[in-house]
C-alpha cells in the first residue's frame, strides 16, 4: 500500500514562497515597486488589484495539485494478495445504490516468461475481450419503482431450493427476479438437504448474508426471516411452474394470492424462469450472480490460499472433472475404467432410475458421440496435449471425489505430472471443517477455478456455464469449451496421427477460446452464462 507522506515538514509548510518560486512572471506583479506602500501611508480605498485575484486563484489551484500528489496513492501494477480485491466499482444511473465488491475478483493473469515455444504462447495468450465491460445502468422506470419495492413489508416471497452449490447460486437468481417480478419482499432461501450427497449446509453457510442484503437494497428488500405475523401452520407450497415462465405469466398466476395471504411459498424454480427477461430483469440477473452472491469469509479465505499456492508458481490450467459417481449414474454413460466399475454403474443405474436425466432410449455409445458424456481423464489428456498445451503446466482439478479414486485420474496425471486438487493443496486440517460439506468443497473449487489461466469443463454442466459468465464478466479469462460431438470421432481413428490430431483439434477449438459471445444471438441462453451485451457494454 502506497504511504501518505508527512507534509509537516515539506518545504512547502515550512517557507510559503516556496508556492511561488514557479510563478516568477506573476509574482513580479504583486511584490514589484509600483505595489509596494509604505504601513504609514494607508489608503481607505484601494483600486481593486486584477492581478492579485488571479494570483491567488492560481495559487490555490497549485496549492490543490500538490495535495493531491501528496494524499492520493498512486495505484502500482503490483501482484494482488487477495482474490476478493476490489475492482472498479460500476455505479447504478441513480447514484444511491453503488455496487459492492464483486464476490470473487480472480489473481491477475500471469506474463507467460521464458522459452516456451510458439506452441505453448498460444495455450496461455488470453482473449481480448473485444473491450465489453460490466455496465449494469438500469432504466428510469426500473428507479421509479425501487422506491415502492424496497420498502415493502406486507408481501413476502419464501423459496426453497435444492442441488449442488451452481444449480443452489441458479435457483437463488431467479429467486431474486421473481421477488421483483412480484414486488415482495424476499425471505433468505431455504436450501434442502442434498439427496445425493447429504450436505445439510444453509444459505448463511455458504453466503455472506449481510453483502447479499446490502448489495440487493436498491433492487429488493430481503429480509433474514419471515415476521411472526406471517406464520401460519399450513403454507401452500406452489410447485408447478412452467418452463420459460415470463414475467407475465408470474403475476397472473400468484400476485391475486400474495395480496391476499401476504405470502407465497416456491418450490421447484430449477431453471423455470424464462431467459429472455426485459434489459433491467436482466442486468439484475448479473448483479446477484456476479455480485451479491458472495462466499462466506472462511470460504473465501480458504479459497484464496489455494489459488494462491497454485498461482505463485505461473500460469496454471483448472479443469472441471465430472467424474462423481452420481454422474455416471445419471447421464448413462460408462466411465471407461472397465467392466467391473460399468458394471457398479450399470447396478445402481437400475436401482435409481429416477436419476437418469435425457434420451432414455440412447445407447451408451451414441450418448456419448452425442456429447451427453462427460470427458474422461484419458480424454482430457489428449485434448490438452493436443491444444499446446506445455507438459510442465500445472493443472488443477476441480470436482468431486471422482469414481475409481486415483484409477480414475491416472492417464491425467501420468501425462500431466504437476496436477493438484485441492485436496493435495491443502495442508493439514484446513478442509477438516468441511469434508461433510460438498458445496462448501466446491466453492473452494470455484475460488481457485476462476483464478486460472485457462479453464476447460469436462462437461457442461451449472459449473461450466457459471464459469464461463463469471470469466467473462472480470476480466475474460480463457475457456475453452470443449466441441465433444466434432471432436469424440477423431478420438477412435488410430491411423490419425499425433500432429494431424493436434491440427484438426485446433481448428475445432479456434472459436471456442473465451471471447466474447452474444447471449441475443441464442435466445434460450441465460445471460449468467452470456453477459453481453445485456450486462457488459463496449467501451
Amino acid at each position: 500500500m502506497a504511504r501518505v507522506r508527512n507534509i509537516k515538514n515539506s518545504p512547502m509548510a515550512l517557507n510559503p514562497s516556496f508556492l511561488f518560486f514557479p510563478l516568477s512572471p506573476f509574482s513580479s506583479l504583486l511584490f514589484s515597486p509600483k505595489n509596494s506602500r509604505s504601513p504609514r501611508t494607508p489608503r481607505l480605498c484601494s483600486p481593486p488589484n486584477f492581478s492579485l485575484f488571479f494570483l491567488s486563484l492560481l495559487t490555490f489551484f497549485t496549492l490543490l495539485g500538490f495535495l493531491t500528489l501528496f494524499f492520493v496513492p498512486v495505484s502500482q501494477n503490483s501482484v494482488s494478495c487477495s482474490v476478493s480485491s476490489v475492482i472498479p466499482e460500476t455505479t447504478d444511473d441513480d447514484g444511491d445504490s453503488r455496487l459492492l465488491k464483486i464476490a470473487m475478483l480472480p489473481l491477475p493473469a500471469h506474463r507467460v516468461v521464458g522459452n516456451l515455444m510458439e506452441e505453448g504462447r498460444e495455450f496461455w495468450r488470453q482473449p481480448d475481450g473485444e473491450k465489453y465491460r460490466p455496465c449494469l445502468g438500469l432504466g428510469i422506470g426500473y428507479r421509479r419503482e425501487s422506491a415502492r419495492v424496497t420498502k415493502e413489508k406486507r408481501r413476502f416471497l419464501v423459496v426453497v431450493i435444492s442441488g449442488g452449490l451452481n444449480r443452489v447460486r441458479n435457483q437463488i437468481v431467479d429467486a431474486v427476479v421473481i421477488a421483483r417480478i412480484l414486488e415482495a419482499a424476499l425471505v433468505m432461501p431455504v436450501l434442502q438437504v442434498d439427496p445425493v450427497r447429504g450436505d445439510e449446509s444453509g444459505f448463511s453457510d455458504i453466503f455472506d448474508v449481510e453483502h447479499f442484503i446490502r448489495t440487493l437494497q436498491a433492487d429488493v428488500r430481503v429480509v433474514s426471516s419471515l415476521p411472526s405475523t406471517h406464520l401460519v401452520s399450513r403454507q401452500t407450497v406452489a410447485t408447478q411452474l412452467p418452463h420459460h415462465a415470463r414475467p407475465l405469466w408470474i403475476r397472473a398466476r400468484f400476485l391475486k394470492q400474495l395480496k391476499q395471504e401476504g405470502l407465497l411459498v416456491l418450490n421447484g424454480l430449477d431453471s423455470k424462469l424464462s431467459k429472455n427477461l426485459p434489459p433491467d430483469l436482466q442486468k439484475l440477473r448479473c448483479k446477484v450472480a456476479f455480485h451479491a452472491l458472495r462466499f462466506t469469509a472462511p470460504i473465501r479465505e480458504l479459497g484464496n490460499r489455494l489459488a494462491r499456492r497454485m498461482w505463485i508458481e505461473g500460469p496454471y490450467v483448472a479443469l472441471h472433472m465430472r467424474l462423481e459417481k452420481d454422474v455416471w449414474i445419471r447421464t448413462g454413460c460408462l466411465t471407461g475404467l472397465g467392466p467391473q466399475y460399468d458394471a457398479i454403474i450399470r447396478r445402481d443405474r437400475d436401482l435409481q432410475s429416477e436419476f437418469l436425466t435425457r434420451s432414455l432410449n440412447m445407447s451408451h455409445i451414441r450418448r456419448r458421440l452425442a456429447g451427453l458424456c462427460p470427458l474422461n481423464a484419458l480424454e482430457m489428456a489428449r485434448l490438452l496435449k493436443a491444444l499446446g498445451a506445455p507438459k510442465a503446466a500445472r493443472i488443477y482439478i476441480a470436482g468431486g471425489e471422482p469414481f475409481g479414486g486415483a484409477l480414475a485420474l491416472k492417464p491425467l496425471v501420468k501425462e500431466f505430472r504437476n496436477a493438484a486438487t485441492k485436496e493435495t493443496l491443502a495442508r493439514e486440517g484446513e478442509l477438516v471443517p468441511y469434508m461433510n460439506r460438498s458445496s462448501v468443497l466446491a466453492a473452494i473449487d470455484y475460488i481457485v477455478s476462476l483464478s486460472s489461466d485457462v479453464f476447460v469443463p469436462s462437461y457442461g454442466g451449472n459449473m461450466a456455464r457459471a464459469m464461463q459468465g463469471h470469466r467473462a464478466y472480470v476480466g475474460h479469462g480463457k475457456f475453452i469449451k470443449p466441441n465433444k460431438q466434432l471432436m469424440l470421432p477423431f478420438f477412435e481413428e488410430a491411423a490419425v496421427s499425433d500432429v494431424e490430431f493436434s491440427s484438426m483439434m485446433k481448428k475445432l477449438h479456434l472459436n471456442m477460446q473465451g471471447q466474447p459471445e452474444l447471449r441475443t444471438n441464442y435466445r434460450a441462453r441465460d445471460v449468467v452464462a452470456y453477459p453481453v451485451p445485456e450486462c457488459m457494454c463496449k467501451h
